[in-house]
């Protein structure tokens, strides 16, 4: 039996190989696209400019990318599962869902990407209508000045664009303010914004200093950002490190047992269900974990 599992992963590497050299691209593209089909359906629209954005970013996997991580994640589950149940059918089954999960977990870390450009592009917005402020003394002409400098992108550039438009439309920044705070609810952006709307509205003999305290909350919270990336990062490798060894507690077990006692307790449904449920739990265990890592990205 382990010579025909031998043979099995074999197979599926040489399948994966020989379909990436040759007709791969194809096989490539129908997964692709049957997985972008189900997203566009089912998925909001925002999702759909997220990826759109990642891909523009130069963040998105390649196809090479895509296709080593569906083979880690196939062997590994087939691996995995034999080892639980001695069972090659079982194994396939598990095998099959593990792919399944790819989309997923695709889907959180376009997420993630996306949530860490964003924050930058406040952290660039905040950064220069403070400086642009400095010179025109002006709520307005500092958004113009950063719009026409180029340093933004979309969709913050639009958005400022929007906010210039709303301040000539209704003569005040009122309603330019209520639409950039509803759409990006950082409080830096609301601090800031309210600053703005005292100098202007109500006049302010300290607007410079006020300012630049401003400016060092805005270069203080970015380091703290940036820093927590980093503790993520590490806490996030040693956590998948940590949900593999459960995975392989049961070759503890096995030890301990003796593998034909073991193979001999899988005759009992009740011991099976067990099984599947520590590979159910330990999986939910893992992907929590990912969707916490994903989408706390820690910017506020």
């Amino acid at each position: 039996m382990d010579f025909i599992i031998f043979l099995l992963i074999a197979f599926v590497v040489i399948f994966v190989i020989a379909y990436r050299n040759s007709t791969g691209e194809s096989v490539y593209r129908y997964i692709a696209g049957k997985t972008a089909f189900i997203y566009d359906k089912y998925t909001p629209y925002s999702y759909k400019e997220i990826r759109k954005k990642v891909k523009e970013l130069g963040q998105d996997y390649t196809k090479k990318q895509y296709m080593l991580q569906i083979t880690i994640f196939a062997v590994s589950a087939l691996i995995i599962t034999y080892l639980y149940f001695y069972n090659l059918i079982i194994s396939l089954v598990y095998m099959a869902i593990s792919v399944i999960v790819i989309p997923y977990l695709t889907h959180l870390r376009c997420k993630r990407i996306y949530s860490e450009y964003i924050f930058e592009q406040i952290q660039v917005y905040t950064t220069n209508t403070i400086m642009e402020f400095a010179t025109t003394q002006s709520f307005v002409k500092s958004l113009e000045g950063v719009y026409a400098s180029g340093v933004l992108e979309d969709p913050i550039r639009s958005d400022v664009k929007v906010m210039i438009d709303l301040a000539y439309e209704n003569g005040t920044i009122d309603e330019s303010i209520t639409y950039m705070n509803n759409k990006y609810n950082y409080y830096i952006v609301k601090n800031m914004h309210q600053l703005f709307y005292q100098i202007t509205n109500e006049g302010s003999k300290d607007a410079g200093a006020s300012l630049e305290n401003m400016s060092q909350d805005i270069d203080m919270l970015v380091e703290n950002v940036y820093r927590d990336r980093i503790d993520r990062a590490s806490f996030h490798k040693k956590f998948l490190q940590f949900g593999i060894v459960l995975y392989l507690m049961v070759m503890l077990v096995q030890f301990l047992l003796g593998v034909d006692t073991y193979i001999n307790m899988l005759t009992s449904l009740l011991v099976q269900l067990m099984l599947h449920g520590i590979i159910i739990i330990n999986t939910l265990f893992l992907l929590n974990g990912e969707k916490y890592y994903n989408e706390n990205v820690g910017a506020e």
